[in-house]
């Protein structure tokens, strides 16, 4: 028998969610804001007569409006404002009146307040007229008429408890509660919904509000396929007619995940697609394409499959990403990883024990940061995470203690020489074991290192999950013959970022039921619906299929991925502060005089820097003093000679060579051609001046 009609928003507020689906018809309405179809997208209305099956309801606001003026307006449900209950004007006729409109479980919305108009007397105790009464319990006993409970506060806060029938009469009030309840405290609980509320602010608000609650409505129509999203404030009459349209088939759309959770005797069949994937997908395969709507796609089965998330190295072509499934037949071969700071090799440390590491870039020792210095080509072996002290500049300030990496310098054994005997090799190791040369990395440090590997062998992708840690570089050595174009093929180096259990269904389209591919449920949102089309191959005579084991996806993918892993992981350490004026006393102590003294004569003045700007040229030269002859200056005798009043200093050769003269004929000598040496020869009368002028430094040097 069909319900009673309803508006379509009291109906919904009155049901139980988990009483869902509903079939509800159409009986009337109004429609200010267009009809619910223009709404969701679609031209076309709803007609008195539609049935509609309610699959789903979502919270989506709270609507508030004031008792007064009759305004509405709405409030999102995590508003963080509180609520406080306004108590009714009307007066119940009894207290089993006023306890019956108290909700299911009234131990829960305990203690409750309420007073009598009027006075009343219970056996031997009288209660006088406005007297609070705050009930603590109902109390039930067999053979015996019901009671309350009731606290009630005396004069000087003396106290006690009576004990109230139910059958109580009189005009009993509800009084005013302390309680506040948030928005959805409210919307939980239908008895709450039912009552008058005003918001609890720090000035007085007298403004009485009523709080009705705003679904979104997902349904579906025995005559369309796709689903109905609406908000259930659309003002239409609807009443229940579930019970009378049980054999009423409805085009049920599933997600992927709902797919999941049917039988297994559901598998395999022939779905068709009502929502393709949003244009924004994680995935670039090929047969994303296909995924269209209203195509037809054949469900061969489904389970749970390990996967890996494969990325290509960053280079001039653009980074790709792969989803590719443990079943991957390709042979693969481990590469060395590389390192661009001590915390990376510290990550890497705790996934794979005993890592050995090569220096592939010098690193100069600064000793007041606790940075060791490393030379290209040392190996070192990673031991654990320890702490060092950095040196300080003076007895009265406490060092600063930071992580660092424990290494061990690991020879190389291309450096032991061939020709020493086996016992001295022997020696030599147990010397090495013994007294391990132990290098500190602090973990902020940069640094340029390779991994040392010890095998070469070829493994499958199961393999590489089982015996190695992850992250993991490798390369495909070989292809999957299974797959008509590998695409991992080609690449010089591809890195293993992490492994999933990943829920899957294998599909095709239905015009290839040979050609498979993997539709991860947790990644691809997508609505299906079951169609009564047959299966492409004769019954029971399932064709052997060939499965796409690998997925190449966007990168969007990689970055969701790696949210989800890296949830909780701490950032790297910082570098400790610097103390630039020990840093700068230290450079200057360790710089070498002989640097310095080199250099002293390069040392620009800064009264010439002070000249010289972008925007304004150098100052001129100041012009010589008046009276300068062009007479060569006069030798000044030394203080310490002494110089008779007939002696005369000799000339200064130099100051004469400046003078400009005549070049004379070149000496007949010939340069040899076969000489490395590309000097000038000077003429007789040059080399005559030279020679007397050097006569002249030497005798004064002696005198």
């Amino acid at each position: 028998m069909a319900g009673i009609a309803l508006p379509l928003q009291d109906f919904i507020a009155s049901l139980d969610p988990s009483s869902l689906p509903k079939i509800l018809q159409i009986c009337s309405g109004v429609y200010f804001q267009g009809s619910v179809y223009e709404i969701s997208g679609s031209e076309v209305s709803f007609s008195t007569g539609d049935l509609i099956k309610v699959i789903g309801i979502e919270l989506q606001s709270v609507s508030c409006e004031d008792v007064a003026n009759k305004e509405t307006f709405e409030l999102p449900v995590s508003h963080a404002g509180l609520f406080k209950v306004v108590p009714e004007q009307m007066p119940y006729s009894s207290v089993e009146e006023m306890m019956s409109l108290r909700p299911v479980g009234q131990e829960s919305f305990l203690p409750f307040t309420f007073h009598s108009h009027t006075k009343m007397t219970l056996d031997t105790f009288t209660l006088g007229a406005g007297k609070a009464l705050t009930v603590i319990a109902i109390e039930k006993h067999e053979g015996k008429e019901d009671q309350v409970r009731c606290h009630v506060k005396g004069e000087a806060e003396a106290s006690a408890e009576v004990r109230i029938p139910l059958s109580s009469r009189g005009q009993f009030y509800e009084c005013e509660s302390e309680e506040c309840y948030t928005l959805k405290e409210i919307m939980s609980s239908p008895f709450l919904r039912s009552r008058r509320f005003c918001l609890v602010k720090k000035t007085n608000c007298e403004r009485v509000l009523v709080l009705s609650p705003v679904y979104q409505i997902q349904a579906i129509m025995n005559l369309r396929k796709n689903v109905l999203r609406f908000p259930s404030s659309l003002e239409v009459d609807v009443v229940d007619v579930s019970d009378l349209c049980k054999d009423v088939h409805f085009m049920t759309p599933l997600s992927l995940k709902e797919v999941l959770s049917r039988p297994d005797e559901s598998l395999p069949g022939v779905v068709e697609i009502l929502e393709e994937p949003h244009a924004g997908s994680l995935f670039k395969c090929n047969w994303l394409q296909g995924l269209t709507k209203r195509a037809h796609l054949v469900l061969h089965k489904k389970g749970t499959k390990a996967m890996a998330l494969l990325s290509s190295m960053k280079g001039r072509k653009a980074q790709q990403f792969f989803l590719v499934s443990q079943q991957y037949g390709g042979r693969i071969r481990r590469r060395p990883r590389d390192f661009n700071s001590v915390y990376e090799l510290y990550v890497a440390s705790t996934q794979t024990k005993g890592l050995t590491v090569s220096v592939t870039r010098n690193c100069e020792e600064v000793e007041e940061e606790g940075l060791p210095g490393l030379s290209v080509g040392e190996r070192l072996e990673i031991v654990s995470c320890t702490r060092m002290d950095l040196p300080g500049e003076s007895s009265k300030k406490q060092k600063q203690s930071i992580e660092a990496l424990l290494c061990h310098r690991v020879q190389d054994p291309d450096d032991v020489d061939d020709e020493e005997e086996e016992e001295e090799k022997e020696e030599e190791e147990v010397k090495q074991l013994d007294e391990k040369e132990e290098v500190r990395l602090p973990l902020y440090m940069q640094g340029h290192f390779v991994e040392v590997l010890g095998d070469n062998k070829k493994y499958k992708l199961s393999q590489l999950g089982k015996e190695f840690s992850l992250p993991l570089d490798v390369k495909v050595v070989s292809r999957d013959t299974e797959l008509e174009s590998d695409p991992l093929v080609g690449f010089p180096c591809l890195r293993i970022e992490g492994a999933m259990l990943e829920p899957t269904i294998q599909a095709s389209f239905l015009d290839k039921p040979d050609y498979c591919f993997e539709l991860p449920a947790n990644w691809l949102s997508m609505s299906v619906c079951y169609t009564e089309e047959p299966l492409p191959w004769p019954d029971g005579q399932c064709p052997k299929s060939s499965v796409e084991w690998v997925t190449e996806v966007s990168e969007k993918f990689f970055y969701e991925f790696q949210k989800q892993r890296n949830s909780g992981e701490a950032p790297p350490p910082r570098p400790p502060k610097r103390d630039l004026s020990s840093s700068k006393s230290s450079k200057a102590r360790s710089k070498p005089a002989k640097k310095s003294s080199k250099h002293q004569d390069k040392i620009t003045p800064t009264e010439q820097f002070s000249a010289m700007t972008l925007n304004k040229k150098r100052a001129p030269a100041p012009p010589p003093p008046d009276g300068l002859s062009d007479e060569p200056p006069t030798i000044v005798p030394r203080k310490h000679l002494e110089v008779g009043g007939s002696a005369k200093a000799l000339p200064n050769m130099y100051i004469k060579m400046n003078q400009p003269k005549t070049r004379g004929p070149t000496s007949d000598v010939t340069a040899c051609v076969d000489s490395d040496h590309d000097y000038e020869t000077l003429d007789e009368s040059l080399a005559s001046m030279v020679k007397s002028a050097q006569e002249s430094v030497a005798f004064l040097g002696k005198s």
